[in-house]
């Protein structure tokens, strides 16, 4: 009989599943159809939709994202990585949660196209910004997601730098996934920036809501860059493979008793 704890890593394993498409589409996309890209996140699942079984795929995709959302608020409340409460642990655990709701918009997205609804991702997320601007201290909500991200992509540049993301994964693992890692949080270090920059100008600053970007919203802003759009892009697709090793190799914490220490490798 499976176990709470084997579904739920069951469940993780889709998640970063899907994460793989996800970035690898979003790569590919970026380095050969300019046009595309430039409907931001909509683009992704349009490209998506197309593939044989795409529908198919999206509905994946939908279960995915969610599962990898409810992994990364576990790590966040239940800190189920250890990570810890002192102000280092708790930076990660909030960038975790920046990185859960980013998750929770793509999974909507993905819905909305599986759903036959489509369109409308990158608007839907600034909808949501705007009716939280709207209320008593939105923008300060706003602008604690937009640290959120910051937080998040310090995260990431950490993992390029020091490697640290090879103790959470299995031995077996293919020779390269090290550098896949490194180059792949490299360039999500560089999205991670322009989300959260974006939601800190329209919690704190006066560009309002429509400037909130997503995932592709972000990689199509920097089309402009040449350079740091191509080493951007093709940073994203490597992403996009180092997630797929991740979803056989990645060691999953149970979520039981003695879930809040993760088995590192040796």
């Amino acid at each position: 009989m499976v176990d709470k704890s084997e579904k739920f890593s069951w469940l993780v394993r889709i998640g970063y599943f899907s994460r793989a498409i996800l970035y690898s589409v979003l790569g590919l996309i970026a380095l050969t159809n300019a046009g595309q890209i430039s409907e931001g996140t909509d683009g992704i699942f349009k490209a998506i939709e197309d593939f044989p079984l795409g529908s198919l795929v999206l509905w994946l995709m939908v279960v995915g994202l969610l599962a990898y959302a409810l992994f990364r608020f576990c790590s966040t409340f239940f800190d189920i990585e250890n990570h810890g409460s002192d102000t280092i642990g708790w930076g990660k655990r909030l960038g975790h949660a920046g990185s859960a709701i980013g998750h929770l918009a793509l999974a909507y997205s993905a819905f909305a196209f599986a759903n036959g609804s489509g369109g409308g991702s990158g608007g839907g997320a600034q909808e949501a910004a705007a009716g939280v601007l709207s209320i008593e201290f939105g923008g300060l909500v706003i602008g604690i997601l937009g640290i959120a991200f910051f937080l998040a992509a310090f995260n990431q540049a950490k993992k390029a730098y020091t490697a640290s993301f090879m103790n959470r994964i299995a031995h077996g693992a293919p020779s390269q996934t090290k550098l896949l890692g490194r180059i792949g949080y490299s360039a999500r270090t560089i999205v991670f920036v322009v989300i959260g920059w974006s939601l800190m100008k329209a919690g704190f600053g006066s560009s309002g809501a429509s400037q909130v970007k997503t995932l592709g919203d972000a990689v199509a802003s920097l089309a402009g860059n040449g350079t740091l759009f191509t080493l951007t892009a093709v940073g994203l697709l490597i992403f996009g493979i180092f997630s797929l090793v991740l979803a056989r190799y990645r060691i999953i914490p149970d979520l039981g008793k003695d879930g809040r220490v993760p088995s590192f490798r040796a």
